[in-house]
């Protein structure tokens, strides 16, 4: 009875993530259309305020050195603020995209991703996520990004979606410590994207509270959760090596010791888009 229960409500919770998923789609796609209009009105006056320099610089001998020079760092200034609208808003632009793609990519197809920025994107989005929940959460995150590193071609809907279930976890067991440990205990999640050899790795390692041995028998299990009843439905894990092992051609390991924290490390085969689309043929 308790374990029909138990299935029940995590159904219910699917359910309530679906329909959160395609209300997210439809926000971002309302909110996409403002941003654009925010950004090309920056680039605008960005223009506008070149024009006006130029103005400023043919009519200097006209105007006191004061006022000119108050004119200069005013658009200097300017410019500067506009420089930043435009830069957060093309980013707030990308992670809206990125919902998008999720809730509308096609099944299992393999575009050119930027790596490193799709991880830091999820990678915060997760922290933020959770900070929203509890106003209290607060953690020191350490990201290791190889530069230089070219577009690959992955599944970056389902890529995403991965990255985003180990971080959750990262930050509830960390969370979850931090209810019990003392003030010497500092929250901390490390996440480094880096290239191997012919495999792309991505890793994310928490010092929370680490897993018992029968969690590590059973991580994988649908429906299988440590976390209480409402909080998580058990598939996440099982979610994330399916998108790795059986859409990527790739391996998920993890290392782990109780009371310490967790790693997770995501490999996948990149030889070029057509050797990763070989391997998933």
């Amino acid at each position: 009875m308790e374990q029909t229960e138990q299935l029940k409500q995590q159904l219910q919770q699917q359910e309530k993530l679906a329909s959160l998923g395609t209300l997210s789609a439809g926000i971002a796609h309302e909110i996409q259309n403002p941003l654009n209009f925010v950004i090309n009105f920056s680039k605008m006056s960005d223009r506008l305020l070149s024009d006006l320099a130029d103005i400023v610089e043919e009519n200097k001998d006209k105007l006191p050195d004061e006022d000119r020079e108050d004119v200069e760092d005013i658009v200097a200034s300017l410019r500067e603020n506009m420089a930043k609208i435009v830069e957060h808003g093309e980013r707030a632009v990308s992670i809206i995209h990125n919902i998008l793609m999720v809730a509308r990519g096609k099944e299992n197809e393999f575009l050119p991703t930027d790596v490193c920025k799709m991880v830091k994107e999820y990678v915060w989005l997760s922290y933020h996520a959770m900070r929203a929940n509890n106003k209290n959460f607060n953690i020191a995150i350490h990201e290791q990004y190889e530069e230089g590193l070219p577009m690959m071609m992955l599944i970056p809907q389902d890529l995403s979606r991965a990255v985003l279930n180990v971080m959750n976890n990262a930050c509830y067991t960390v969370w979850k410590k931090q209810q019990s440990a003392g003030e010497d205990y500092h929250p901390e999640i490390s996440v480094a994207v880096k290239a191997e050899g012919a495999n792309l790795i991505i890793s994310i390692a928490d010092n929370g509270e680490g897993m018992t041995e029968e969690v590590k028998q059973r991580l994988f299990e649908n429906f299988f959760t440590t976390k209480p009843m409402g909080q998580g439905t058990g598939l996440g894990l099982g979610i994330t090596r399916d998108i790795i092992e059986n859409k990527h051609g790739g391996t998920i390991s993890f290392e782990s010791t109780e009371g310490e924290g967790t790693t997770f490390t995501l490999t996948i085969p990149v030889v070029g888009s057509k050797g990763v689309k070989e391997k998933k043929e």
